[in-house]
């Protein structure tokens, strides 16, 4: 679920966007300079990106947040990941959008490998 500042911000962003959209259609029915057509284009994409970048980002970042959390739990403190584990959390605050699938994976990785060798013991 969602926080509700964070909805209606991207609700708002993508409200601005569809605007633009009108906007582009408009300009393209009154045979506007292509250049100006571009630069709306442009300016349409970028908000897109922005919009989506908030809702990934408070998505992954909170997930990940969760599993870390969940992992250091896990680990007594002799697990054999604690390396691992603290390096992610020292990364955690400074990972940008791109990173956040990547370390997803990797501390969902030294969980799984955790949780095998707690079996095996």
């Amino acid at each position: 679920m969602l926080q509700k500042d964070l909805t209606r911000d991207i609700k708002n962003r993508l409200n601005t966007i569809k605007g633009q959209l009108d906007g582009i259609i408009k300009m393209l029915d009154n045979d506007r300079d292509p250049e100006e057509v571009l630069v709306q284009f442009k300016a349409a994409g970028k908000a897109l990106s922005t919009a989506q970048f908030l809702l990934l980002d408070e998505t992954f970042r909170k997930s990940l947040a969760a599993k870390l959390s969940e992992t250091m739990e896990a680990c007594p403190g002799d697990c054999g990941q604690e390396n691992t584990i603290e390096l992610l959390r020292k990364q955690f605050p400074d990972l940008n959008h791109d990173e956040l699938t990547a370390k997803m994976k990797e501390i969902q990785a030294v969980y799984d490998q955790m949780k095998a060798n707690q079996q095996k013991s």
